[in-house]
């Protein structure tokens, strides 16, 4: 915008907010002295007409919408399906006003959740964690034993899908929250690796039977890789993490689970990590997940018939 002998301009912004319009003048006022709150908005003097405008623009028209869900997750507050259970609950709000469901924002206006503002997004953080048996892959609070307060992390993070309390092993946890259901939706085809002990002698039919599906929950499992390491001992490789999955195909063909360790997400394995430890991923490691959840669908992971993610 050229400015030239304008002595008083008035520029209504209409800032959109959910059940409200708001209009705000700006002013271009002929002195210093002038510059003063003025219908919302301000007087000022014309050589600070240029650099208001631009604010007000670089503010309201410039930076994009977002869904409210994807902005509390981008900023490392929570997971999407969280940020939904939040906003269903009346508990966030956006410049003092209730936000539903779907609702969008601007990432310049005021986010609070139960009335305390949303911090900044932290630089992305991936961390892999050997769980111990008896942690709970939860954030809730009320779990004593929650995989959050274990790990104690210097900033807000969360689990990538779960790990039953039984179980052991590899567990990614995260502040970047579309990276959660890209890598956890069965759709997406993103490979995880078990190893399993049995209570009685592993079989050829088993394996056969494990390998091909197995019924549970209403549904059958996907083919999956499956290989005898010992006598009572397996790995697998699934592509769909169905609620405590492998248990129950064990189960369904008469064996019972004593040990699950999982070893290996996508590209990123357990190693040495021990027991109770979490190490940060390499870039490289960042680099390779993004590349290969590139193409994959960030919608919110189907969860199973008792209302759980997947717990393997």
């Amino acid at each position: 915008m050229i400015i030239r002998d304008i002595t008083r301009l008035t520029v209504p912004v209409n800032v959109i907010r959910r059940g409200a319009i708001r209009p705000v003048d700006v002013c271009f006022a002929r002195t210093e002295t002038e510059c003063r709150p003025h219908l919302g908005g301000f007087l000022v003097t014309k050589r600070h007409a240029v650099g208001m405008l631009y604010s007000l623009s670089e503010r309201f028209f410039m930076e994009e919408n977002m869904r409210i869900n994807k902005y509390l997750t981008e900023c490392g507050f929570c997971s999407r399906r969280e940020a939904d259970r939040l906003l269903a609950s009346g508990r966030v709000t956006v410049d003092g006003i209730v936000a539903a469901v779907g609702s969008k924002m601007n990432p310049s206006q005021d986010v609070r959740v139960d009335g305390q503002p949303v911090e900044k997004k932290d630089r992305p953080v991936i961390i892999a964690v050997n769980k111990p048996k008896g942690i709970v892959c939860t954030t809730a609070k009320k779990e004593k034993k929650n995989i959050v307060d274990f790990i104690d992390y210097k900033t807000r993070i969360y689990p990538i899908g779960r790990l039953d309390k039984l179980s052991e092993g590899l567990i990614l946890m995260t502040n970047m929250g579309d990276i959660v259901n890209k890598i956890m939706r069965a759709g997406n085809y993103h490979e995880k690796e078990y190893l399993v002990s049995v209570d009685k002698d592993i079989t050829e039919e088993f394996l056969t039977r494990m390998s091909e599906g197995v019924p549970v929950l209403d549904t059958v499992t996907r083919p999956c890789s499956i290989e005898k390491v010992g006598r009572r001992k397996f790995r697998i490789v699934l592509t769909q993490g169905l609620n405590r999955q492998i248990r129950r195909m064990c189960e369904n063909l008469g064996y019972r689970v004593v040990y699950l360790k999982r070893v290996r997400i996508m590209n990123i394995h357990l190693g040495d990590l021990k027991t109770g430890e979490y190490r940060e991923l390499t870039g490289k490691e960042i680099e390779q997940i993004l590349r290969d959840t590139a193409d994959s669908s960030s919608e919110t992971v189907i969860e199973g018939k008792d209302g759980q993610k997947g717990k393997d």
